[in-house]
């Protein structure tokens, strides 16, 4: 008989596959996946690249996720994991922006791609510089949203390399399919009063198109602004989706299982 208490432990905790613990949290397997890639999860990779996790980490995770009474257990178990991410990172419990249903995994999906607060690359500087070529937009940004900032990872026509959350435009255009469009933030409720219109840069147009991760995460937008009320032509409005698809084609590739 084995007298090791942690050795029969381990052999009543089974190992999971990130398949496994993506249909006991009711999850996607991407998003386990990047929880466990960011440290989420405890976790280890096995000699053919693979997460693996304990059982026993995944109930840890739902005890507590169970008493918080979400839509779902997976929205309760995303809100459990922002609070073990770095700050930056962390879904606020009441921010000063819009959110969607799935911030937590969006944040754990920003921090895991790397590319916040990193180098500027040609491959996003070209896209910027083309979309305010193709819209006639003296700005143009690549925008990345963590919790407490908006941080441009690409830009032309601004200076500024950040600005906080709570102002950015693009909490707003993260939350649609499409294109979202603001015409004129003077007669918009819910822009004109914004820092980022009454002063510098004065922005009276914008237009923003999420960037989504191949798992689907808005990670931040493609946009343009301008300092006049004004209205995108039909090819404008193309061409800055089809930029955006491109810049999406660019974003580092999730973690896989």
């Amino acid at each position: 008989m084995d007298s090791n208490p942690a050795s029969t432990i381990i052999d009543d905790d089974p190992i999971l596959t990130t398949s496994a613990a993506a249909r006991l949290l009711g999850v996607a397997t991407s998003t386990v996946q990047l929880w466990m890639e960011s440290g989420a999860i405890e976790s280890w990779k096995t000699p053919g690249g693979h997460r693996r996790t304990r059982l026993s980490r995944i109930a840890r995770l739902m005890e507590p996720a169970a008493a918080l009474q979400p839509a779902t257990v997976g929205q309760a178990v995303e809100a459990v994991l922002s609070t073990v991410s770095p700050a930056e990172f962390q879904a606020q419990p009441s921010p000063g922006y819009p959110v969607g249903g799935n911030e937590a995994t969006r944040l754990v999906a920003l921090a895991a791609s790397g590319l916040v607060d990193s180098p500027p690359e040609a491959r996003f500087d070209r896209v910027v510089r083309l979309a305010a070529a193709v819209t006639g937009s003296p700005i143009a940004l690549i925008s990345l949203l963590t919790a407490q900032r908006q941080w441009f990872k690409a830009r032309v026509g601004l200076a500024a390399q950040e600005t906080p959350r709570e102002w950015a435009f693009c909490s707003h255009a993260i939350m649609h399919d499409d294109a979202f469009v603001v015409e004129d933030t003077a007669t918009d409720e819910r822009f004109r009063d914004n820092p980022l219109v009454q002063g510098d840069p004065h922005i009276r147009f914008y237009a923003g198109v999420p960037l989504r991760d191949k798992a689907g995460n808005a990670l931040g937008t493609l946009c343009v602004i301008d300092r006049e009320p004004r209205k995108l032509r039909a090819a404008e409005l193309q061409g800055l989706l089809d930029l955006a698809e491109i810049a999406m084609e660019e974003l580092p590739e999730p973690p896989r299982p």
